[in-house]
């Protein structure tokens, strides 16, 4: 079960939910995959070294967890009253922000952010400092569910 559905409060549903754009495994994937092929050439080159070879596969290995972790350890969701955002496993930092305490939602996208659908995203709470978290998966559908829920919530009352 993840950190949002284990905090949800009674009567409330999630409505959105996204994290770390895939973009941040493509640089420790192309490392990895280096490092294998120099393990594979250290190999068949120099049979007596297949200690180094497989340190540098254990390495390549150790490297895509690191960054499948990072990936995974991120969630942002919107529910339909707050935005819940987590990052980090051994410490952990969060941030939940009810729905009419949201003030503002910044976008930043790169070219290449547009063209694969990543971006920073900053949330401005009232009385309090920007937060931007960084590679953000789909950030104008998150900002556009969060300002569809504030617009709802506000119908509601």
């Amino acid at each position: 079960m993840s950190y949002v559905e284990k905090n949800l409060i009674s009567g409330e549903k999630l409505v959105y939910r996204t994290g770390i754009h895939w973009i941040v495994l493509f640089w420790p994937f192309v490392f990895a995959v280096l490092l294998a092929g120099a393990a594979a050439a250290v190999y068949m080159y120099r049979n007596d070294w297949v200690i180094g070879s497989a340190a540098l596969i254990a390495v390549a290995a150790l490297i895509l967890i690191v960054a499948g972790v990072r990936r995974g350890s991120t969630e942002m969701a919107v529910t339909n009253r707050r935005v819940i955002i987590k990052t980090g496993i051994a410490s952990r930092r969060s941030l939940e922000i009810m729905l009419p305490k949201v003030e503002s939602i910044g976008i930043d996208e790169t070219a290449g952010g547009r063209m694969l659908g990543y971006g920073t995203v900053t949330i401005h709470g009232t009385g309090g400092t920007p937060e931007p978290f960084r590679l953000i998966a789909h950030p104008s559908e998150f900002r556009r569910q969060v300002q569809q829920q504030i617009d709802g919530a506000t119908v509601r009352a």
